[in-house]
């Protein structure tokens, strides 16, 4: 059996320390592949977002919209590029949306070889109310997923 080339690499990412311990699993398929590495991050929909643009003005808005483009883009560089060297070819994406469609609907437009991602390991009652983006990613995806745990229950 002929082990698959994954030439192009979904990486998705939410900042936390789940996803960079995931990185590290993405980028080394990536580069093993001599593939591209896609980094994506959903900002998820807020359902107060229609009650927020109504309460400020356009230039508020604007300045905080701003402010949150320039957290993410911090953290792109600082926890991913920074760590890369150009030793992968790389694309960063940010989506707006709910964090399973977002990243389902952009792996089938990008026709990804593989998705890697990281999961909280949410476990019962909080698992019930919060679910997993992972799971819902898993459970519908027509592309390989590699779901990595919490480096705590790998160490464990």
């Amino acid at each position: 059996m002929k082990y698959p080339k994954y030439k192009k690499v979904l990486f998705c990412t939410d900042f936390s320390e789940n996803s960079d311990y995931a990185f590290e699993f993405a980028f080394g398929i990536a580069e093993r592949d001599e593939g591209l590495l896609y980094v994506l991050h959903v900002i998820p929909d807020s359902p107060y977002q229609g009650y927020v643009n109504s309460m400020l003005d356009s230039e508020t808005l604007e300045k905080i919209q701003g402010g949150i483009k320039e957290d993410i883009d911090n953290n792109y560089i600082e926890r991913y590029v920074n760590k890369i060297e150009k030793q992968v070819r790389l694309e960063i994406v940010t989506k707006s949306g709910r964090e399973d469609e977002e990243i389902l609907k952009f792996a089938k437009e990008e026709e990804v070889d593989i998705i890697v991602m990281g999961t909280h390991g949410r476990t019962g009652i909080e698992h019930v109310f919060f679910g997993s983006v992972a799971e819902k990613v898993l459970r519908h995806s027509h592309f390989p997923v590699f779901v990595i745990p919490c480096r705590e229950k790998i160490e464990h």
